[in-house]
């Protein structure tokens, strides 16, 4: 075999091919760049330019190298990101980690500017907002849980031992401290005392502790239990959860249950609006839910003016009065699918006698009339706060007699009379809802909605193979999937750019 050397060109672009998800990314990183000014202010950045930095990152994720060491490996032996680096030298897993903390608010300028260009190309338009949420598991110990009623049961049990304490501090030493003396004051004052008596604190085996020192502990865990239990009360935020290894994290039932038990797992609710199969803006919510995200998501999406809102096409998951309201306040058209909706044409529906939509209701009086031609008369009026401070007002009506009734057994389990509450506001809103789903138009964008929002969690999950967040807390993870979702948009564009030509 005859010796040879290899030689390569470094003029790379002549192995990066023309029609490329590479060069598309440069080209939109680019112009990007070119018309704002961003700039990441780091010690540890070297001589890597931003912009050369972003590229790096996104094209990493656009490949489910989603970890800084694997995107440091592909850096020192993948064609495709030496030709990113444009002659730069191989950032290390440090700096690449250093640089995706340190982007802050960038990530959302460069992830809403990519928005801004595919506006421009035409791909989008913002009219029709397809929204949905896909709860994704948090880079979390699955069983560091704390729960708000457990802290609120527990800090209850610690402050009704605190005057066993205090009488017996007063029974041994005299000292009586008033009740809204703090903790910490009370921890001085025995420790003072001690050092006037002459008694040295002493630990470990063979010392034997005076009763000074046993009052002085007993105070000094009380104070380190309550001020834990302060501390856990500061984190719930409105949560009834989160876990000790990353405190922005809730927990959330999950789809993928590795236990087969129904297990909750630390993570969060990640809220996504889709337009033409591309994603146009994400939310991070702590919510369990998805209907207290809506206003909140439509609200940034509002203030960042990208484009005008027109037509909200969620699923049941996001009804309600409040919901409902906002959208015919902005100005919106809801395409929010009832609750009930599927439940209304089971044959079986109509036999629940007791339900409001299966009696006639006689606006002129004010009454419901039930399947026996009983009237619910209207006996009061109540309002219900949600969890926002939403408040609805209820109108209530309860039956003049069920006695000897023979749809009692499928109307009502109470002892007594049939009671209804029911909001005609909200009733009224739903019908304009479900109106709107039932024209042609609003068939197809139901039709349309799985193909959008949920496709797009589909691809992210199953062809990104992103299933659990890499980094911890509400600002890494958040950053985390503005990339991802960056690299989406992208590898979405090239797609369709492909198709055509």
């Amino acid at each position: 075999m005859r010796n040879c050397q290899v030689r390569m060109n470094m003029n790379f672009d002549i192995y990066i091919e023309e029609n490329s998800q590479v060069k598309m990314l440069n080209d939109v990183i680019n112009e990007i760049y070119y018309t704002a000014d961003y700039t990441v202010q780091s010690k540890w950045m070297g001589d890597i330019p931003d912009d050369i930095m972003m590229k790096i990152l996104i094209f990493g994720y656009m490949n489910g190298a989603f970890s800084s060491r694997k995107i440091e490996q592909l850096c020192k032996r993948d064609i495709y990101f030496w030709w990113l680096l444009e002659g730069s030298k191989n950032p290390d897993h440090s700096t690449i980690s250093r640089f995706r903390k340190k982007m802050g608010e960038q990530i959302e300028r460069v992830f809403y500017d990519v928005v801004r260009y595919l506006l421009k190309m035409g791909e989008i338009s913002g009219e029709n907002l397809f929204i949905d949420g896909t709860k994704i598991e948090a880079n979390a110990n699955r069983y560091t849980f704390v729960w708000k009623k457990s802290v609120a049961k527990n800090e209850e049990k610690l402050r009704a031992k605190l005057p066993a304490v205090l009488d017996e501090i007063d029974s041994a030493f005299g000292i009586r401290f008033p009740g809204n003396t703090p903790v910490p004051d009370m921890i001085a004052t025995l420790s003072s005392l001690m050092s006037k008596v002459g008694i040295v604190r002493v630990t470990g085996k063979g010392h034997h502790k005076s009763s000074y020192q046993k009052a002085l502990e007993k105070l000094e865990e009380y104070s380190e239990k309550l001020a834990q239990y302060e501390y856990y009360n500061s984190l719930f935020d409105g949560r009834n959860s989160f876990s000790k290894t990353d405190t922005d994290a809730t927990f959330m039932r999950m789809k993928e249950d590795h236990m087969k038990n129904g297990q909750l797992k630390p993570g969060y609710n990640i809220q996504a609006a889709v337009e033409g199969e591309y994603i146009l803006g994400i939310y991070i919510s702590s919510e369990r839910s998805d209907v207290n995200t809506l206003i909140p998501f439509l609200e940034k999406l509002n203030s960042l003016e990208l484009f005008v809102l027109k037509n909200i096409i969620c699923d049941a998951g996001y009804e309600s009065e409040e919901n409902y309201l906002y959208l015919r306040s902005h100005g919106l058209t809801s395409y929010i699918k009832p609750v009930n909706y599927e439940q209304q044409k089971k044959k079986n529906q109509r036999t629940k006698y007791g339900r409001p939509e299966n009696m006639e209701y006689h606006e002129l009086g004010d009454i419901f009339v039930c399947e026996a031609g009983r009237i619910l008369w209207r006996v009061g009026t109540k309002h219900e706060k949600s969890k926002t401070g939403f408040v609805s007002e209820k109108a209530v009506y309860r039956c003049e007699s069920c006695e000897g009734c023979p749809y009692r057994q499928n109307c009502t389990k109470a002892k007594g009379n049939k009671t209804l509450s029911v909001s005609h506001r909200f009733k009224e809103l739903r019908e304009e809802s479900l109106e709107n789903i039932t024209t042609d138009f609003g068939r197809q964008l139901r039709m349309n909605r799985s193909i959008q929002s949920d496709g797009a969690f589909g691809v992210l999950k199953q062809d990104h193979g992103f299933r659990r967040f890499l980094c911890r807390g509400n600002k890494n993870i958040r950053t985390e999937f503005l990339l991802l979702a960056i690299s989406y948009n992208i590898k979405k564009l090239f797609a369709r750019f492909k198709s055509r030509f």
